[in-house]
């Protein structure tokens, strides 16, 4: 069954079991799942690669797969926009594997309720014990290790930061899908507008 970081609402729930065994039959991951309600309804998917590094037409792979699914099993009422993504370089953190896979990086963790008097934690993460997710926080000048329950967290995410950026380049290069000639025309673009 999915944890309430990949789909909080019944809905959400509903969608993810219909959805996961769809995505992972493509060789993908659910990493998040939200149907939003506005203006308009807009179902937001997160998914990934098992080793990370998901690309645009893998989302549209997705896209496509997940929409015949929905057609059939039709469990949106409302007319609704499907937006398939990659989590982003700061992305969510919905699984356990998530923080062990992410060790040693900062990241920002909510609880429902409070622990030790907070319900925010920032700091790097420390990996897993059994249930646990373990953070380096600091505490009065020191650095503490602490561990929240899984269960307990209502939100968690990774913080944007230049070891985080590199390690995700380094990773995309390791896959073959980072073509560095585009990026560095875009760098070079960038700073251009910042000199202006």
């Amino acid at each position: 069954m999915t944890n309430d970081l990949i789909a909080k609402a019944a809905i959400d729930r509903r969608l993810a079991e219909i959805l996961i065994p769809v995505i992972e039959d493509l060789g993908y991951e659910l990493v998040r799942i939200r149907l939003m309600s506005g203006k308009t309804t807009t179902l937001q998917i997160m998914a990934d690669k098992p080793e990370g590094g998901i690309e645009v037409d893998d989302c549209a792979a997705i896209s496509n797969a997940v929409s015949a699914s929905l057609d059939v099993e039709d469990p949106i009422l409302d007319a609704y926009t499907l937006e398939v993504s990659s989590p982003g370089i700061d992305r969510p953190l919905t699984r356990l594997k998530d923080f062990d896979m992410f060790e040693g990086y900062e990241a920002k963790l909510e609880t429902d309720e409070l622990v030790g008097g907070r319900r925010r934690f920032k700091g790097e993460l420390a990996g897993t014990e059994e249930d646990e997710v373990l953070i380096n926080i600091e505490d009065q000048g020191k650095t503490v290790t602490i561990g929240l329950k899984f269960d307990w967290l209502s939100d968690a995410k990774l913080v944007l930061t230049d070891d985080l950026i590199t390690e995700m380049l380094r990773q995309r290069k390791a896959a073959g899908t980072l073509n560095e000639d585009a990026f560095d025309e875009i760098e070079a673009e960038g700073s251009e507008e910042e000199n202006k």
